[in-house]
């Protein structure tokens, strides 16, 4: 990779919970202050992980290490076994033992696609290294403020016979449901490519491809009840010339507007849909050597 790229993704959720926030009983993540609905770096992820390991059917070089009840000791012990080194019996020291940490971690980069695309902590006892990765997200924010519905759900079946001759019509509540009405959320994301060289990130020429085509179809491979309907909206994206760039990342995220459209109403009435909103994108007097890409 020689540009650098700096992106504005927008997605909304209708009647779902983008987030839950385990330590507020899976509440959808609000920020306390200004009411906004708030979507983690981590959850973003974890749908991108998601829809490559469901595309590449986990083949190398499209594994993907962080997922559910995968025993990361047991994939990093899988780098020693290709490279023949016994985690347990290391004798090479010095400038030897520095060549060898760096296979390791280079054989763990080209067989994992969130590897090399987001970084990982291998530093557990089976130690191949840590990467920092060169594709990050900052934290998904709404565009305007959410409110959190609650909801009883409720069951008419029974766990065991002894339930059952209590059967007496009463209530059966079984928990609670969270979800907002309407939210569109933004997030703002950076690819560097100093970072994918020594990743190997794009190396292949795929994995930007294949991390765009993510964003754009990962909301369909990952429907849930809890969610309701999730869906990407837009993805501007600004190509440098130069993998230093040649324009602040803030200040090219600034060009990207997003209002409400015009209406009697103002907006009194909550937005519900995408079509309450209008995007804008400055591309005038932009910056020698930058490229606007609008991918949906």
């Amino acid at each position: 990779m020689k540009s650098r790229y700096d992106f504005v993704y927008l997605f909304d959720v209708k009647d779902g919970n983008p987030n839950g926030d385990p330590d507020a009983g899976n509440l959808p993540r609000v920020d306390a202050e200004t009411g906004q609905g708030l979507v983690t770096d981590v959850c973003l992820k974890r749908k991108v992980r998601n829809f490559v390991g469901l595309v590449k059917q986990e083949q190398p070089p499209y594994e993907i290490y962080v997922k559910e009840k995968a025993i990361l000791n047991n994939q990093q012990a899988r780098a020693y076994k290709a490279l023949e080194i016994d985690p347990k019996k290391r004798t090479a020291k010095g400038k030897e033992k520095a060549e060898e940490d760096r296979n390791l971690t280079a054989w763990m980069c080209q067989n994992f696609f969130d590897i090399r695309s987001f970084g990982a902590v291998m530093t557990t006892e089976v130690n191949c290294g840590q990467v920092r990765g060169p594709v990050q997200f900052a934290m998904g924010r709404s565009v305007e403020p959410v409110v959190a519905m609650e909801h009883a759900v409720t069951r008419c079946a029974v766990t065991t016979e002894r339930e059952a001759e209590k059967q007496d019509g009463g209530n059966r509540t079984m928990g609670r449901k969270f979800t907002i009405p309407y939210g569109l959320y933004r997030v703002h994301g950076f690819i560097n490519p100093h970072l994918a060289i020594q990743t190997g990130f794009d190396q292949n020429g795929e994995d930007l491809d294949l991390f765009w085509t993510a964003l754009l179809q990962m909301f369909e491979t990952d429907r849930s009840a809890s969610r309701g309907e999730m869906s990407p909206q837009g993805l501007i994206v600004f190509e440098h010339e130069s993998p230093l760039g040649n324009a602040p990342a803030n200040k090219l995220f600034e060009r990207v507007r997003v209002g409400r459209k015009p209406s009697a109403e103002g907006d009194a009435v909550p937005a519900r849909s995408f079509a309450d909103y209008v995007v804008s994108v400055d591309e005038s007097s932009l910056p020698e050597g930058i490229t606007v890409h609008r991918k949906l």
